[in-house]
């Protein structure tokens, strides 16, 4: 069940969400009152390239969970086949209280790619270091600020048409975590290949819907997290970060329960922590 986009304000607008109860989130439970608003940002509306035009003026006929190959997007979603309902796609987790795209380009699902950039905890002298009392060794992850809502997140972003979501991972991380796009062309090359080593393989951890403030009934995120460990920090884990792209901050962070992160992320690191039995 969704959670945080429910309820209150929809981000950076003055638009209230429809309340929807714990128990009226599915579309199988009637819920005669419900009546949300619609709303779609002006800057979706402007017809970017990363947007759908609205779908009452001819111009956009999806093809609805199966890949547009005519646009280059893939417009299967991760969980299931969801419903489309009078010419709109429909949540397939349940109501947000909002209709229309808000923020999102996509009708539907919008792709998005985290990589989960981790190494060990290290001391002066390069021991890894415990957690006490559990005696279990401390992960760090690379997490930027996001320009929007100021949260720490996970260095992800969106799956351009046509692109391969190992490619987002790679490019996504390099502009937000590295600032890639400000690089001489000597250091953008020394990047590439420390970059090639760490994301030769990665351990896919998620792969699904995600609970995202931006999400509506007709539009919301679903992601691929994959996790790349650098064991031994000699590879990203000594590389000097900057913050760019969309994101004001960037650093590492010890991976905790008591974090507060951007959208689903926090429950990505769970599953990272337990899988290289690290504290948690």
């Amino acid at each position: 069940m969704h959670v945080k986009c429910r309820g209150g304000c929809y981000p950076r607008s003055n638009v209230d969400r429809f309340a929807v109860p714990d128990d009226k989130v599915s579309w199988d439970v009637p819920y005669p009152q419900y009546s949300p608003l619609e709303f779609t940002a002006e800057s979706v509306l402007a017809k970017p390239p990363w947007a759908d035009p609205e779908l009452n003026t001819g111009q956009l006929q999806p093809i609805w969970n199966d890949l547009d190959t005519t646009h280059g997007i893939d417009r299967r979603s991760h969980c299931h086949v969801y419903d489309v309902v009078n010419g709109r796609p429909r949540n397939p987790v349940g109501r947000t209280g909002l209709q229309g795209r808000g923020w999102l380009g996509r009708w539907g699902p919008n792709h998005a790619a985290d990589p989960i950039v981790t190494r060990w905890k290290r001391t002066v002298s390069g021991a890894i270091q415990m957690k006490q009392p559990s005696g279990l060794p401390i992960m760090q992850f690379i997490a930027v600020q996001r320009h929007d809502t100021k949260e720490w997140a996970i260095p992800g972003g969106m799956v351009d048409p046509n692109e391969r979501v190992t490619a987002t991972l790679k490019r996504e991380f390099g502009e937000e975590a590295l600032n890639s796009l400000q690089l001489s062309d000597s250091e953008k090359h020394h990047l590439e290949v420390v970059m090639e080593k760490l994301f030769n393989s990665g351990d896919e951890v998620y792969r699904g819907y995600v609970d995202d403030p931006r999400n509506t009934d007709n539009s919301w995120m679903e992601t691929v997290a994959v996790n790349f460990h650098d064991e031994s920090g000699d590879s990203l884990g000594r590389f000097q970060l900057h913050a760019g792209s969309d994101a004001i901050g960037v650093q590492w962070i010890d991976i905790s329960n008591t974090l507060c992160l951007y959208a689903s992320h926090l429950t990505f690191l769970k599953e990272v922590a337990k899988r290289h039995s690290a504290s948690w």
